[in-house]
């Protein structure tokens, strides 16, 4: 008999623990089903599928025989074998360093450290947290990972005469690892968020406010002067002088200790290599040690929403940096649950990738029908459309018209003379294309890309600008020459090239016509091949 307490126990336990006997893609389904009573839609068709995961996983689309390929296996798990299949792919690495290079970067600019650091930690699959360590207290001693100082370094850089921007480092580490934009709360608490308050902005502002450039190394590294005192802060609104020592939102203060004079190094600087001195008390050093850590539930949310936005096109909280009780998450066990996962599974991006990709949620259809006319995005009742980045959109018109083989290795040596062909008078190169690319879609320096932004530069480029139009004439092995040889059935070719399914019946009638019947029927194919590359089913994914 004294044992029944405790067997119920374990029993009301055991039944509460929503992963007991189940996959965690299983959980997310189950989450986001049991969250209302309205109709879902179905299941992708093949071919949606097919160019989303292409999308999420590598950054492009794939070409028409893969297309293809997977079109035609009859296979039950083909779906789980192409997830599998794409998460081995290198082009997944090029994906993740693209894709988080945007969102932590927020297009400031490029360095080569900074790519060789995000690189190299997606081809190991290095955990999230400690990628995040080696952001805010950088290690100059692996050449793979002293890159990571790029994301402090840059932030530091004075524009003009406007001092350096401290208060904005301390923006950033709070938007991009804890889901908080403190911004407002610098001289004040928030006047509209209760949640955030002026001794948060000010206990991260303590973290960041000694460092400061290094200028003896030829790549990114971050140097802090001895921190000796409390930061002292006034409020506009409240009478006296506060203070605080580096203090994430919601943990402990770091006391700052006291040195005698002289003895504030670890390491003194050094005059003959100018390498600043390494102080014994560093609080980037405790910022790695504190901010991601499994006891820090903010960073875990955050992390898992910001891979949940990677898939899914938005947050379970939306948007990303505004966590608090006045925005609550559309689904908050499942978010709660992610994270336990996450840092159960020692942070492992991949992992979570997988099992959002598994899931019924992610893989449903984007069509509306009556049933689910009026579903809001938050349910995910139906797969909400979501825009491609600069970097999607460059990589898929290459390979939908098959240029990617075309793009030379090295530079051109000279300009370009103006009386060449129009392909010959761009440069072709990728460091080229990826320029032009960037500046027709890619959002502004320091503006988040999380919401579709149509621009008339966008619209210009692809209408008539010379970069894709230098793309559809025949060239060895490309689309164009590709249809040029066939004698009929051309829209499926283009279809499955451009758009990654087959034509219905009525548009492989308009489009073979159209081509057959021309005066020339080389024009007619560039004109059906920029036709779909315009369109706006070629630009979002769906």
């Amino acid at each position: 008999m004294k044992s029944q307490p405790f067997i119920t126990v374990v029993l009301f336990l055991l039944s509460s623990l929503p992963l007991f006997g189940q996959e965690f893609y299983e959980v997310i389904d189950q989450q986001i089903e049991q969250s209302t009573t309205e109709a879902f839609a179905g299941q992708s068709t093949d071919s949606e599928f097919l160019r989303r995961i292409y999308l999420d996983l590598i950054g492009q689309i794939p070409t028409a025989d893969e297309a293809r390929k997977f079109l035609s296996n009859t296979a039950i798990d083909k779906r789980s074998l192409l997830i599998d299949q794409l998460l081995q792919d290198p082009r997944y690495t090029r994906r993740m360093t693209e894709f988080f290079n945007v969102m932590l970067m927020e297009r400031r600019g490029e360095d080569p450290n900074w790519q060789l650091f995000l690189s190299s930690s997606f081809k190991n699959n290095v955990p999230w947290n400690q990628m995040v360590k080696q952001m805010v207290s950088p290690d100059t001693k692996e050449k793979n990972t002293r890159g990571a100082a790029y994301f402090l370094t840059k932030r530091l850089e004075k524009y003009g005469q406007n001092p350096t921007d401290f208060p904005g480092l301390a923006r950033d580490i709070g938007r991009m690892f804890l889901g908080m934009d403190l911004a407002c709360a610098q001289c004040h608490d928030h006047l509209f968020i209760d949640d955030y308050k002026q001794a948060d902005f000010q206990g991260l502002f303590a973290f960041i406010n000694n460092s400061f450039i290094r200028r003896d190394t030829d790549y990114p590294a971050i140097g802090m002067n001895p921190v000796k005192v409390k930061l002292e802060f006034n409020s506009v609104f409240a009478e006296g002088t506060f203070s605080t020592g580096p203090k994430l939102p919601g943990m402990d203060e770091i006391p700052v200790p006291e040195f005698v004079t002289g003895e504030e190094f670890s390491i003194p600087p050094n005059k003959d290599t100018k390498a600043p001195g390494i102080p014994k008390f560093n609080p980037l050093d405790y910022l790695a040690r504190q901010l991601p850590t499994e006891s820090n539930q903010s960073f875990n949310v955050n992390a898992v929403n910001r891979i949940w936005f990677l898939m899914m096109g938005r947050g379970i909280v939306q948007p990303l940096d505004l966590h608090h009780s006045d925005n609550p998450p559309s689904h908050p066990e499942l978010l709660q649950l992610m994270g336990q996962q996450l840092s159960e599974h020692n942070y492992d991006i991949k992992w979570l990738i997988r099992q959002i990709a598994l899931s019924k949620t992610y893989q449903r259809t984007g069509v509306v029908n009556p049933s689910v006319a009026n579903a809001k995005h938050q349910q995910y009742r139906v797969y909400a459309e979501k825009p491609m980045s600069a970097e999607q959109l460059m990589w898929s018109m290459l390979t939908a018209t098959g240029q990617l083989s075309h793009i030379p290795r090295e530079p051109a040596d000279s300009e370009p003379d103006t009386d060449q062909p129009l392909d010959d008078r761009i440069d072709q190169t990728l460091e080229g294309i990826r320029a032009d690319f960037l500046a027709a879609y890619a959002n502004p320096p320091r503006e988040p890309e999380t919401e579709f932004a149509p621009s008339v530069r966008g619209a210009l480029f692809i209408l008539n600008g010379p970069r894709v139009l230098s793309w559809l004439s025949p060239r060895p092995g490309n689309l164009a020459e590709l249809l040029n040889q066939q004698a009929d059935n051309y829209a499926e070719t283009l279809y499955l090239s451009i758009l990654s399914r087959k034509p219905t019946s009525e548009e492989a009638k308009q489009f073979n016509q159209y081509i057959s019947s021309h005066s020339n029927q080389a024009k007619a194919i560039e004109q059906a091949i920029w036709a779909l590359l315009a369109s706006n089913e070629f630009s979002i994914n769906h």
